[in-house]
């Protein structure tokens, strides 16, 4: 969690920036790399972030080191991020970080946008949400920080690789395990696919169903589900026939589970529970 400070910088910074990233064209794209490395070096150094957040230090004393580390190696853009980010005042010295890796996001978001995909990637991080739902050993690997990095880009190519993915959702997929940060694997994609619903003015709302529902089923649970988060939804639906029957619906952090298997899995906890007394 984010002091008040740290929301403040970091929500003002973006703001100031968010027209001129968006107008940044394809630049975008190398700008949220840039970022998302600079975001993992970062945090394997918490004397350069103590350092660049330091009140008592100039911040003429901070561009400067900034240009020592960055200086001709970054975008000028990302480098006026840097030189913005450490002019603000800052709860922790670690919330920088996360300042940085939102403005990494916000790059590839506008980078979709250009391209017209932006929905789609969205979509995509929905589609890698549920193919990991029933593959507990595989997120753990995948957020794993002391696994080796290769094996574990091996471990998500080989999971996504088939799916044909957006070069962002590859991305951001790839840097959700090469930068935990402290987070599960699950955790940082729906933060992710938060981000883009609230960047595209709508929810979305993946229905887990051993089925396909028709045009009116998928139509009608729009309509509930705009009227219970107020703002537009968009449905993605996933077929998994190992539900056996009914219903999983998630909306951000929020899951309601009315499957058949969730109603075995909570009446066979009910009985061992029941026998254990």
């Amino acid at each position: 969690m984010q002091g008040e400070a740290s929301r403040v910088a970091d929500r003002e910074s973006r703001d100031s920036f968010a027209k001129r990233l968006s107008a940044s064209g394809d630049d975008a794209w190398e700008i949220g790399n840039e970022l998302f490395t600079i975001t993992y070096v970062l945090d394997k150094n918490p004397r350069l972030q103590r350092a660049l957040t330091d009140p008592g230090r100039p911040t003429e004393d901070k561009v400067r080191l900034l240009n020592e580390l960055f200086g001709g190696k970054v975008l000028d853009m990302t480098m006026a991020i840097l030189v913005d980010l450490v002019g603000r005042s800052w709860s922790r010295a670690r919330d920088i970080d996360n300042a940085v890796e939102d403005f990494a996001v916000d790059a590839m978001m506008y980078q979709a946008d250009k391209d017209g995909k932006t929905l789609q990637v969205s979509i995509e991080l929905a589609q890698l949400q549920s193919a990991l739902l029933n593959l507990p050993v595989v997120r753990a690997d995948l957020s794993d920080d002391d696994g080796p990095l290769e094996a574990r880009y091996d471990l998500l190519h080989a999971l996504i690789d088939d799916a044909h993915f957006n070069r962002i959702t590859v991305r951001l997929a790839e840097h959700s395990t090469r930068n935990p940060r402290n987070r599960r694997y699950l955790e940082t994609i729906q933060w992710l696919i938060n981000k883009f619903s609230r960047h595209m003015g709508e929810s979305m709302v993946t229905v887990t169903a051993a089925t396909e529902l028709s045009e009116e089923q998928i139509q009608r649970l729009a309509k509930i589900y705009t009227k219970k988060v107020g703002r537009p939804v968009h449905i993605h639906l996933v077929v998994d026939r190992n539900v056996i029957g009914g219903m999983r619906v998630q909306v951000g952090d929020e899951v309601t589970d009315n499957t058949v298997v969730a109603q075995l899995q909570a009446l066979r906890r009910k009985v061992k529970a029941g026998t254990a007394e």
